[in-house]
């Protein structure tokens, strides 16, 4: 089976529709959890982040968090989406080792944010847009831990009652890429917001996959769900094998099971975790112990007026006063670091030739010795400083290469490499006259081809690079090489 450009996958009896929606667990940016005042941290010893309320101990009441609550609002209106001034906390009842009540406190009906809508770019820049059905808070469980002992499984309640924002969007995505695209977006508006911080390592950000085929046009299929997924890549291989998985069943006379899999790295494959339950499984009922949400229409209203700039927003403002291209602009608003950084980089230079460096050079190196921007050596100034060194043309575009291969070793600003390394750029006509001339009298056959076909002239604008180690001002050699040459 291939896929087509249109998303559309070819199978061994026509064309198959991946239909996809996803839920995106965030965990809340907080000090405390949902409804205690327990700890919340990576790192901290087993079961050391532990109350008797999350523990579940006889006669202990959940109190909800304040500032979760507001990163709930933050969010839903980061998401353009409705904010529920009503809302309630309900028990999904099921049994589970690592979730010490019996169960766990949720939102079913009424949810903290109700429906909204983001616009997501796919990595050839064309934009699609994702319908948010809901965001809804709830506890998280803890975690069995099953490789320490061969005959026995461990619980760590570190987790257990940690507050979660769950994400849930239309099944609106229609291939791999886009769901990749959408994790990703929801991902770069919490941190600009700074409601989660998305480490998906940690599992602070992670997504449960819903995976459907249909004929094109057909009604929506039997879904599958993949649970726990914390990789941009593993997202797309869980779907591509799934979506595969279940066209080949589909074509060899069967059907699907609604069930809930997970996905295996390592094989690359998912594998059936156990069947898909409804909503009545869980015997929602409402928490008795918690009093419905009500929120101030004017609480909301000043936590809108105080959202910082998002990366729409951010990314157009770089288009409009930068004159970047809205793929560049894409690149730096994916973290607000990135943009950050551009800005401190651009004031007075150049923003074009800052965002190349940047996004090409920069990005780039970064990548490869696996840093984030916060962590780069080369300070925003030193680019600014580099870029100033082109615009004046003190170097070339080549040396300018070198000048950043030295700034990274920390060797000094870019001013004080060249000084230092004596890579200033050759500009002195009389010297580089000489030069050419001496070149044009020593290809006279080349020199004839110039004048028959002047695009040659990049011949002699090489040799007169290499003759003078890349110092040379390709202008200035061209500007020369033309006159000698006498073409246009």
């Amino acid at each position: 089976m291939s896929e087509t450009k249109s998303n559309l996958i070819q199978g061994s009896t026509g064309l198959w529709e991946i239909v996809l929606g996803l839920e995106v667990h965030a965990q809340v940016a907080s000090k405390a959890k949902l409804f205690s005042g327990a700890a919340v941290g990576f790192g901290a010893g087993p079961n050391e982040q532990v109350s008797f309320v999350d523990a579940a101990m006889p006669g202990m009441l959940p109190v909800i968090n304040r500032r979760c609550v507001e990163q709930a609002v933050i969010t839903g209106l980061g998401l353009k989406a409705k904010i529920n001034t009503w809302s309630r906390f309900d028990r999904k009842n099921y049994f589970y080792p690592d979730l010490p009540q019996g169960y766990q406190i949720s939102q079913y009906k009424d949810p903290i944010v109700g429906e909204g809508e983001i616009e997501v770019e796919r990595d050839d820049g064309s934009v699609f847009k994702v319908r948010i059905e809901r965001l809804h808070l709830e506890q998280d469980a803890g975690k069995s831990i099953h490789d320490l002992d061969p005959n026995a499984t461990m619980v760590d309640l570190n987790r257990a009652g940690t507050a979660l924002m769950e994400i849930v969007s239309f099944p609106d995505m229609r291939s791999a890429e886009e769901a990749a695209a959408y994790v990703k977006k929801i991902r770069g508006i919490l941190r600009y917001l700074g409601t989660c911080d998305g480490d998906m390592e940690k599992g602070n950000l992670r997504a449960d996959v819903n995976v459907s085929v249909r004929r094109p046009g057909d009604p929506l299929g039997t879904r599958c769900e993949i649970k726990n997924v914390n990789s941009y890549r593993y997202i797309q291989q869980a779907i591509e094998y799934e979506a595969r998985r279940q066209i080949a069943i589909i074509e060899d006379g069967g059907s699907i099971r609604q069930e809930t899999r997970l996905f295996d790295p390592g094989k690359g494959e998912t594998r059936s975790m156990r069947s898909k339950e409804e909503a009545q499984d869980y015997r929602y009922f409402p928490d008795p112990d918690l009093l419905p949400l009500v929120l101030d229409p004017a609480w909301i209203k000043a936590i809108e007026d105080s959202l910082p700039e998002l990366p729409d927003a951010k990314r157009a403002r770089l288009v409009r006063d930068y004159g970047l291209s809205t793929y560049d602009a894409g690149v730096l608003v994916i973290e607000q670091s990135r943009a950050d950084y551009f800005e401190r980089a651009a004031k007075g230079r150049d923003a074009k030739l800052v965002a190349n460096w940047v996004t090409n050079e920069l990005l780039a190196r970064l990548a490869k010795d696996g840093l984030d921007i916060e962590q780069s050596p080369i300070p925003s100034d030193d680019v600014a400083g580099l870029v100033k060194l082109l615009e004046d043309e003190v170097i070339s575009s080549k040396i300018a290469k070198e000048v950043f291969e030295h700034m990274w070793a920390g060797e000094g600003t870019p001013a004080e490499i060249v000084e230092a390394r004596g890579l200033t750029q050759v500009s002195d006509t009389g010297a580089l006259e000489t030069l050419i001339a001496g070149l044009i009298e020593a290809n006279p056959g080349q020199a004839d081809a110039v004048k028959a076909k002047p695009q040659a002239v990049g011949w002699f604008v090489g040799q007169a690079m290499k003759a003078t180690g890349g110092k040379a001002n390709p202008a200035t050699v061209n500007a020369i090489l033309r006159a000698k040459l006498g073409v246009e």
